[in-house]
């Protein structure tokens, strides 16, 4: 617990020295704020933009921060030293995914407020936004685990962000799009979402839920032992 304590106040410095992360954080929130309060068109659906932003905040914010703190500190020897200090793989991995998670959800809990929500939908939309956003902490890590720079785990999360924080919005506009977005997990956030004040998950929804889980474990786990921390404390890599 010392250990992963002291990972979480050292991630808080950090993230106050690199904007680029922390714009990650409050981007999403702050475009709520904006275009809840600023944009108004007749028939527009209730909590519109509340629901879209924090599907693309789901798919986006977690992702990317998570692959660029482990890439960055894989890349600058941060993580070797922290290794090599008695930090285990599993306690730097959950100190920095806690502290992550912790922060969306803080950047949640903001685009929450701005709707118009009763107290019991208020719970079911935080609840959604937790897992969606731990789904997204592990595709982030598997990321950041298998790249060996920054620069790298950019090239790879920016498609895979695409794909996870757009699709949803897409499939708005376009059934074809639809029927193949109902299989990835922020489409599904995004339905949730949107019958938040008559929530019903069936069956197909925690199917689908639980096989993204799944592939997401399966993945970082793959990226953990071809490419994890083995070369990290190994003298001499």
């Amino acid at each position: 617990m010392n250990n992963i304590k002291a990972i979480l106040i050292k991630q808080v410095k950090d993230t106050m020295k690199n904007k680029t992360i922390f714009i990650q954080f409050i981007m999403f929130p702050i475009f709520t704020l904006i275009m809840s309060n600023s944009i108004k068109i007749q028939e527009m659906p209730e909590n519109f933009f509340v629901n879209l932003f924090a599907t693309m905040y789901i798919g986006m914010a977690p992702l990317t921060s998570m692959a660029a703190i482990i890439s960055e500190e894989k890349e600058k020897n941060t993580l070797r030293v922290l290794m090599m200090s008695n930090v285990k793989p599993g306690e730097y991995l959950l100190g920095i995914g806690i502290y992550v998670w912790f922060v969306c959800i803080i950047g949640a809990a903001i685009i929450c407020a701005v709707g118009k929500y009763s107290i019991p939908e208020r719970l079911s939309f935080m609840g959604i936004m937790a897992v969606g956003i731990l789904i997204s902490l592990l595709i982030g890590a598997a990321i950041g685990t298998c790249s060996t720079t920054q620069m790298m785990a950019t090239s790879i999360t920016l498609p895979v962000m695409m794909i996870f924080a757009f699709l949803p919005m897409l499939s708005l506009f376009n059934e074809t799009i639809a029927k193949i977005a109902k299989f990835s997990y922020s489409e599904q956030i995004r339905l949730m979402l949107a019958q938040i004040n008559n929530l019903a998950i069936g069956m197909e929804t925690v199917c689908i839920m639980a096989v993204n889980i799944v592939l997401c474990l399966v993945c970082f786990t793959i990226a953990y032992k071809k490419c994890g921390y083995a070369s990290v404390t190994t003298p001499g890599n």
